[in-house]
C-alpha cells in the first residue's frame, strides 16, 4: 500500500485520526515528532516518552532546531524516505507537497473548531487557544513558504481527499477517509481532490 500523508491546520486532529487508521490498516504510524526524537537521539539527547518536549533538555533541543533550518528540512527528507517505502501512515505539515504519490489528506476545521479541540486537549481556554492557533497558523504558513514555496492551509491542489472534522467524531472522520481511500493509495494519479463537509449515508464515498 502506497503512504497515507495526513495534513492540516494545528489542532485539527491529525494525531488522533491517524492512529485510528493506522490500527485499523496494521500500519506504522511515523510523524515529525517521532523523527525530531530519532535526531535527538543521534545527537545524544535521552528523547524518550511523550513528555520529553517539556523537559529543560527537550526545550534545548527545539530551540537550538528553530535556529536551523536544516532541522525541518532533514525531518522531511526522513518522512519522505519513509513515504516512498510506503506501507505507513505520517503525519506531516509538509510532505504532501514534496512526495510524488500516496493517499495525500487534509483535514478542514475551522479556528473555533480548532481552538475547542485544543482546549479541551491542553486544559486550557477556548480563547486563550485561539491566539495559539492563530499565531501558529501564520507562523506555519511563514516558515514553509521560505523553506518550499508551500502556500500552507491555502494551496490544497495535492490532496486527493479533503474531509471536515468540525464537530465530527474521530473515528466518523477515519471512517470517511477509508471509505475514499483504497484505490487512491494503492494506485499514483490519483485525481484531484474533493471537498467532503457533510456524512451521506449511502453511496461509496462519505464525508464528515
Amino acid at each position: 500500500m502506497k503512504a497515507i500523508i495526513l495534513c492540516g491546520m494545528p489542532a485539527v486532529g491529525k494525531t488522533t485520526v491517524a492512529k485510528i487508521l493506522a490500527s485499523k490498516l496494521g500500519l506504522k504510524l511515523v510523524g515529525g515528532g517521532d523523527i525530531l526524537k530519532e535526531i535527538a537521539v543521534e545527537e545524544g539527547y535521552n528523547a524518550v516518552g511523550d513528555d520529553w518536549w517539556d523537559t529543560e533538555e527537550g526545550m534545548r533541543f527545539m530551540k537550538e532546531r528553530a535556529g536551523s533550518p536544516e532541522f525541518d528540512k532533514e525531518v522531511d527528507r526522513r518522512l519522505l524516505s519513509r513515504a516512498r517505502k510506503g506501507d505507513v501512515v505520517i503525519t506531516s505539515y509538509t510532505l504532501p507537497w514534496l512526495a510524488e504519490d500516496g493517499g495525500k489528506v487534509w483535514l478542514s476545521g475551522t479556528k473555533e473548531s480548532r481552538a475547542e479541540r485544543m482546549a479541551k486537549r491542553d486544559s486550557s481556554s477556548p480563547e486563550e487557544c485561539a491566539k495559539v492557533i492563530e499565531a501558529r497558523d501564520r507562523e506555519n504558513y511563514s516558515i514553509y513558504k521560505k523553506l518550499y514555496g508551500i502556500r500552507f492551509g491555502r494551496d490544497l491542489s495535492p490532496f486527493t481527499i479533503v474531509v471536515g472534522t468540525d464537530g465530527v467524531p474521530a473515528e466518523r472522520v477515519a471512517a470517511s477517509i477509508l471509505e475514499q481511500l483504497p484505490d487512491l493509495a494503492k494506485q499514483p494519479g490519483a485525481p484531484a481532490a474533493k471537498e467532503a463537509d457533510r456524512p451521506r449515508r449511502s453511496g461509496r464515498r462519505t464525508s464528515s
